[in-house]
């Protein structure tokens, strides 16, 4: 099992002959995926050849989809030009736009986000790395070779810290992988995210990994509180961080204890998350709620 993207999932690149297109084309291909077309109107019924994989070019979404089936858009397009990606992609009845651009005017976002959310297509992003579902499909640019299938559903706001605690938990694995995206506006919050996972029987912890800025995890933590049972771990980017400045591509101002690592640490420690004070004590407390878990279960079944 997995959220929202499988080895059924066929993909549909939207910039796929540009050249972060075609370099994360061939690694989402050489993850498993099933790429089943690029989208590009200037180079349509052109075929791409990854290595031995023929790609072809539509020159629509609608196009694709008609005659591919595919379910799932990658979004690798210059900023000015992911609006109406999306909303094309929208239009089509896509029903996941995985918006990897970074540098999208806010009001963009605001408006594909809640047209797309009108149209049922969830967005993932934008500015984000993507997700994957280790061993069966990549949508995105998350190294496919740091982790295995496993137990564990991760959630975060940086995609660096995805990838570390990707790798720090790797002799475990994940179901899914989901980079929601840092940025100011997003598609997919934690709390769609949490839900999912705790609708999948496959996967038995969740971590949550946030950021300094807006209150997406003191939200989350509330949601665990009334509707998460499994266990979840955190991780918080940004104790360091001064006050009243904006910090990377969060785009998240600090001001008084409003926003702080530590009041978002301290809302989710209120609700009975362990939340690390790095990506390595934060995966130990990983491996200590599982080996909890295990013993308990040793202990029912004696």
């Amino acid at each position: 099992m997995a959220i929202y993207l499988t080895k059924e999932s066929k993909v549909l690149v939207q910039g796929m002959t540009g050249g972060e297109g075609m370099k994360h084309t061939r690694r989402m291909l050489a993850a498993g995926t099933d790429i089943v077309g690029g989208v590009n109107p200037r180079k349509a019924g052109r075929t791409v050849d990854f290595d031995d994989r023929a790609v072809p070019v539509f020159g629509s979404v609608a196009e694709g989809i008609r005659s591919t089936g595919a379910d799932v858009s990658v979004v690798f397009v210059p900023p000015a030009f992911a609006k109406a990606a999306v909303i094309e992609a929208a239009d089509a009845g896509i029903g996941l736009a995985v918006v990897i651009t970074e540098g999208i005017p806010v009001h963009d976002s605001v408006a594909f986000t809640a047209y797309a959310a009108s149209k049922g297509t969830r967005v993932i992003g934008p500015n984000c790395p993507g997700l994957i579902t280790p061993g069966q499909a990549n949508a995105g640019i998350i190294p496919a070779d740091i982790t295995k299938p496993g137990r564990i559903g991760l959630v975060s706001k940086s995609g660096t810290l995805t990838y570390q605690l990707m790798y720090e938990l790797r002799d475990i694995g994940f179901s899914t992988c989901v980079g929601i995206g840092g940025d100011p506006v997003v598609g997919t919050s934690h709390i769609d995210c949490l839900a999912a996972f705790q609708d999948d029987p496959d996967t038995e912890l969740v971590v949550l990994i946030g950021e300094i800025g807006g209150d997406a995890e003191e939200r989350a933590a509330a949601y665990i509180r009334d509707h998460v049972t499994k266990p979840v771990v955190g991780y918080i980017a940004g104790f360091t961080a001064p006050e009243g400045k904006t910090m990377g591509h969060a785009g998240a101002i600090v001001s008084g204890s409003s926003g702080t690592a530590a009041a978002k640490k301290a809302a989710l420690e209120a609700v009975g998350v362990a939340v690390g004070s790095t990506p390595t004590e934060t995966a130990r407390l990983v491996l200590d709620r599982l080996g909890a878990q295990e013993a308990a279960s040793d202990v029912t079944h004696r």
